[in-house]
């Protein structure tokens, strides 16, 4: 028989927060928790499918659509409410008509189709991340083929807070044109966003070196639980004249997490670019997806063009923000009663779905091997899987991880 053609394919790393997921499946230790995967938990440890999208399902079941092709761009609706959402309906680029946007397969979807806009159209080669980052960003512009990859410094150990001064003397230190990507709020892994003030900083240095600017967003409304306040960051740089690109996903504040919903916006300073850049975006994601699914798009688009649905939803993802930071504030009263070692206090400090605890490799691996409580070896964990019922739990044994390891 002739040989594979296969048989020289090596194995591929495994996905890290994919594999604890399969781990703490099959892990049958009654107490066991799972605090690495980044979606959002009720009180009881379950999914949660939102009451208004739940609505919106069901009025969608009994209309009389039909499953034909969406644009390539995607369904008009969604795309200009997810823009108006993120910019603000008086955002003098929707007024000026200086925004376009491309529905895309979830915030990755987004970074992917950015990725090769930027290179093969804007003949962009070097992207800076932060350091830590999303664990995807880097691998989508490596797979677009950018060839200087490179990291600002983020997170101080230290202090575990954001490292202001070292981010902007690397930013500082880019090439003029180079590609910076800005968490917009909610930063993944850290959850250490910059204040106000913090933010004027890096604007100015993204000005001064021509950077093109892309913020991910994906955490719109459930970090704070305020669309707006969610949105500062954003809103503020095209208040201060720049091109960016905006990745907006809607995994997390419509809990479409399996629906692969998001929108690429993208603001120029002039509106007579914008068909040009639209033609070349639909080129790709004709190479790529071809045409965006309807389901997730539609759901967006119902209950945000409709003003009763709109207010519930507000609504709705406020409960589920206030239960992170409910959940922050229990964690971090019972680590100080519970006197363990070290400051505790960035657990408040830090905002959205994602703690960075500070935990070091060795305490990630005593807690997984010891206690069952899975999380990334990085010691970042999900505050949405910290439960009024297993917060005890999870305290003694970091507590123990501190003092013993």
């Amino acid at each position: 028989m002739a040989a594979s053609i296969f048989q020289d394919v090596e194995m591929a790393p495994p996905i890290e927060v994919f594999q604890l997921t399969n781990r703490y499946n099959d892990d049958t230790f009654p107490q066991k928790v799972n605090l690495g995967v980044g979606a959002y938990r009720t009180d009881d440890g379950k999914p949660l499918v939102l009451p208004v999208v739940k609505k919106a399902e069901v009025a969608m079941a009994s209309d009389s659509q039909n499953h034909e092709y969406l644009p390539v761009a995607g369904l008009p609706a969604f795309r200009d409410a997810a823009k108006k959402l993120i910019l603000g309906e008086d955002s003098p680029a929707l007024v000026e008509n200086r925004t376009e946007s491309i529905q895309c397969l979830g915030g990755t979807g987004c970074i992917r189709l950015c990725a090769e806009f930027l290179k093969k159209i804007l003949k962009c080669d070097t992207v800076y991340v932060s350091k830590p980052t999303w664990g995807n960003h880097r691998n989508i512009f490596k797979h677009a083929n950018f060839s200087n990859i490179k990291e600002y410094r983020y997170w101080n150990p230290e202090s575990r807070g954001l490292n202001l001064e070292g981010m902007l003397e690397d930013l500082n230190n880019a090439p003029s044109r180079s590609v910076v990507i800005l968490h917009a709020v909610a930063h993944n892994p850290t959850g250490v966003d910059p204040s106000v003030e913090e933010w004027e900083k890096i604007a100015d240095v993204c000005k001064a070196k021509e950077l093109i600017v892309v913020m991910d967003n994906a955490y719109q409304g459930f970090a704070s639980g305020d669309l707006d306040k969610d949105a500062y960051a954003v809103r503020y740089f095209v208040r201060r004249g720049f091109e960016l690109f905006i990745a907006q996903s809607f995994s997390k504040n419509f809990g479409l997490y399996n629906e692969r919903t998001g929108n690429l916006c993208i603001v120029s300073k002039t509106p007579e670019v914008l068909n040009r850049v639209k033609s070349q975006c639909e080129i790709l994601v004709r190479t790529m997806w071809s045409n965006p699914p309807n389901h997730g798009g539609r759901v967006v688009a119902t209950v945000l063009n409709n003003q009763a649905s709109y207010a519930e939803w507000k609504v709705q993802v406020k409960e589920m923000a206030d239960r992170i930071q409910q959940m922050r504030k229990l964690m971090f009263e019972k680590l100080r009663a519970k006197g363990t070692p070290g400051s505790w206090n960035h657990i408040i400090q830090q905002i959205g779905m994602f703690c960075y605890t500070g935990l070091n490799v060795h305490q990630v691996k005593h807690l997984r091997e010891k206690y069952h409580i899975y999380m990334l070896m990085e010691g970042r964990i999900n505050m949405c899987a910290i439960t009024s019922k297993n917060v005890d739990y999870v305290v003694d044994a970091i507590n123990d991880a501190v003092v013993n390891i």
